[in-house]
């Protein structure tokens, strides 16, 4: 905190947050976190530090992760080539084989490190790990890209039970063994509605939706399903964002009650959100009120 903020103030934050903490204890709060809002360390430090404080006052976190950046850098490395349709990454057995390496092997422990450094307790898993996310081919377009056929959240409740914070890479199977890749925001969605998850926040890039993409102040605070499905009819939602409010959606069909989209790059946005009076972002809902 600022040295400037007077002891009075401080007392109110703390204050003003009790409500909140009250609300989250013993919840399982699921949060989606990748993309370019993982590339700053500084912002990942503080990502970290939320997500540990929410546990330490009760809240039961689960922190699921992508890793475009790192998957694109480490395949031009390789001199892959990569290809996108509709904010999906076309997946050769190839691709596959280097999306399992970078998500569960070095982000996810690299994510678990960090958290253990902040104070917390964290095991890493990918959706192999206990067959957590069985999984089907999406489009045999995109190759090994996985829509989630099943779930299993046995591995999650145990390791909630024992005070860890599982830390989800999204990679999934099939019952021949065969590797997928999955979308993290659907890998989200469909891991928030099997464990009963109180909300999903959805870490991203950008302030939340919208109406124009180029103008910040244009950000819009709330939308249901409905409303979401017109702004990608009208193009309001376009290329990568789609696959990320289609999930939001998902969730809140699968029994989700709230779905928070926020700015990763903005410091303790998680904090902002779930613990004081501001908010930020969009959050996306069944029906609005």
């Amino acid at each position: 905190m600022d040295g400037n903020i007077s002891k009075e103030q401080r007392a109110r934050v703390l204050v003003q947050a009790l409500p909140y903490i009250q609300k989250y204890w013993n919840k399982i709060v699921v949060i989606k976190y990748g993309g370019n809002a993982m590339i700053s360390d500084s912002l990942k430090a503080q990502v970290m530090e939320d997500i540990v404080l929410l546990s330490l006052v009760g809240v039961k976190v689960v922190l699921i992760h992508g890793g475009g950046p790192e998957i694109t850098e480490m395949l031009e490395r390789l001199g892959h080539p990569t290809n996108f349709v509709d904010g999906l990454r076309v997946t050769d057995k190839e691709t596959a084989e280097v999306v399992q390496m970078v998500l569960a092997g070095k982000v996810n422990k690299s994510l678990v490190n960090l958290l253990e450094m902040t104070g917390g307790k964290a095991i890493g898993l990918s959706g192999i790990d206990g067959r957590l996310m069985l999984a089907k081919p999406k489009n045999e377009a995109l190759g090994f890209v996985g829509e989630i056929t099943a779930v299993n959240v046995q591995p999650i409740t145990d390791l909630l039970e024992k005070g860890y914070i599982p830390v989800i890479s999204s990679v999934g199977c099939d019952e021949a063994g065969n590797v997928y890749n999955i979308n993290a925001d659907s890998a989200a969605a469909r891991i928030s509605g099997a464990i009963g998850a109180e909300c999903l926040i959805a870490m991203t890039d950008i302030a939340g939706i919208l109406e124009n993409e180029d103008d910040p102040a244009s950000l819009i605070p709330e939308v249901d399903i409905p409303g979401a499905y017109e702004l990608i009819r009208g193009g309001v939602v376009s290329g990568g964002m789609i696959p990320k409010v289609e999930s939001c959606v998902d969730a809140i069909l699968c029994g989700v009650k709230r779905v928070f989209i926020l700015d990763g790059r903005v410091p303790h946005s998680i904090l902002v959100e779930m613990l004081t009076d501001e908010g930020s972002g969009t959050m996306v809902v069944e029906e609005t009120t």
